[in-house]
């Protein structure tokens, strides 16, 4: 059975760009018959595919259903998640509120467009249901203040989609800034593409067996176009991530990622900044500062190396793959001409010589998760929060929402990260949500 379950996604993820996969057996502590956890999947996109890879080499939980707009894409993942368990148990739906309403479904997993993940990650929570949902967590600020009460109201365990703090590069990047390794921090630079842009598509034939109307959901309404919703199957991510009405531009969609991180090192997770100043061109899509309340700052580039620390002793460079150390001058993760002809001029051989270097007997040690999917199906069974939990993923995004602010308003602006709010008379209000499309409300 595992031989035949390791060939069938092997099958699976042959077109698909997914995290590193490692296949064990594990119990589900619980009343549940057969300790098994049973998954509804929402939004079958080419993220999608990636996760259920990774969720049904488990054999501690199993699909049962799979929720799509789309009718090509929904019977297609309903079919891999049936020949998988050899059974018809996996149900196909259009609306999402047919799988919340199940009472047998333990948990849902989220990969629709960002202006999909608030509504049915609120339901759910309220269901019951324990959540994973992809980044940026929501598509605005008033989402994420709403789905971190709705997890603490019903106790529920919510994961975010950053698995870069699932990757030892960068742990050991925050472990290394933490523990003062490279002196007191003045800045960081965070590197990647600009912000939402309006949605000028036109008009093409509606795709058979799409609802359009659907897809749209709490968005405004548009004519169909096939960069939105490509039709049927496919293998790409689709750029609505690029318009402000579906998603947040490249600020939403890797700043999701790399403002995690410095948010991350710089001991930020349930807080953020203080100040967003924009850059003076109004046109410009980067140079965005953040000032937090400590004096140290962190600004939007494009042409950078990830996520970038300066510190009075030194820098640690991070991005995936890719890592450096700077220590009083002396670059500690440099290889010599032999190790390099040898092979050894690899990411991991980096890591390790800063970690082993610095870190032996470091006072601050960070989470540590090897798996960002196994992470969070462990904290289902301990109940503890997971790496990303929605604390992480509601103030990394905030982050990003800010940030896309003062480039759409070109506004500089001050922020209690604690009240969630606009300070000194500055900002607005009506930045912090949006016009909600009937009969779709958070």
């Amino acid at each position: 059975m595992q031989n035949s379950r390791r060939k069938f996604l092997r099958n699976l993820s042959a077109t698909a760009v997914v995290a590193p996969l490692i296949l064990h057996s594990c119990g589900w502590p619980s009343t549940k018959k057969n300790n098994v956890v049973t998954l509804g999947l929402i939004g079958m996109g080419t993220q999608m595919r990636g996760l259920m890879r990774n969720f049904m080499a488990r054999p501690d939980n199993r699909v049962v259903a799979v929720c799509d707009v789309d009718k090509t894409r929904r019977e297609h993942y309903q079919k891999i998640a049936n020949d998988f368990y050899k059974n018809d148990e996996c149900k196909a739906y259009e609306d999402f509120r047919e799988i919340i309403n199940r009472k047998d479904i333990d948990a849902v997993v989220i990969a629709t467009p960002d202006h999909w993940h608030a509504i049915p990650m609120l339901a759910a929570l309220r269901a019951g249901k324990d959540v994973y949902c992809e980044k940026p967590l929501t598509h605005n600020i008033h989402e994420a203040v709403e789905v971190m009460k709705a997890v603490e109201e019903n106790k529920r365990v919510l994961q975010t989609g950053s698995m870069q703090r699932s990757m030892n590069e960068f742990r050991v990047a925050c472990e290394l800034v933490q523990n003062g390794v490279i002196g007191q921090i003045s800045h960081v630079e965070c590197s990647f593409g600009g912000p939402g842009i309006p949605c000028e598509l036109p008009e093409e034939q509606a795709e058979p067996g799409l609802n359009w109307e659907m897809w749209c959901g709490p968005a405004p309404r548009r004519p169909y176009n096939s960069v939105l919703s490509p039709r049927g199957v496919h293998d790409h991510f689709p750029n609505w991530r690029l318009y402000k009405e579906y998603g947040s531009g490249m600020v939403g969609d890797w700043g999701a990622h790399h403002l995690d991180i410095a948010q991350w090192g710089l001991g930020m997770d349930n807080s953020g900044p203080v100040e967003v100043i924009p850059p003076a061109d109004e046109k410009a899509t980067s140079g965005c500062k953040f000032v937090y309340a400590n004096g140290i700052t962190l600004e939007h580039k494009n042409d950078g190396f990830g996520v970038h620390f300066f510190g009075s002793k030194g820098e640690v460079m991070v991005n995936r793959g890719r890592f450096e150390l700077i220590v009083e001058g002396k670059n500690i993760t440099e290889f010599t001409e032999a190790e390099r002809k040898e092979g050894k001029a690899k990411c991991a051989d980096k890591v390790a010589r800063a970690e082993k270097a610095y870190l032996q007997n470091s006072k601050t040690q960070l989470y540590r998760s090897k798996n960002h999917i196994n992470d969070f199906m462990e904290c289902l069974k301990s109940r503890k929060k997971p790496i990303t939990s929605e604390l992480v993923g509601a103030h990394s995004a905030i982050c990003c929402h800010l940030m896309n602010q003062s480039y759409y308003h070109h506004a500089r602006f001050t922020w209690d990260p604690a009240k969630y709010e606009f300070t000194g008379g500055t900002g607005d209000p009506k930045w912090l949500t949006r016009e909600y499309a009937s009969p779709w409300m958070v």
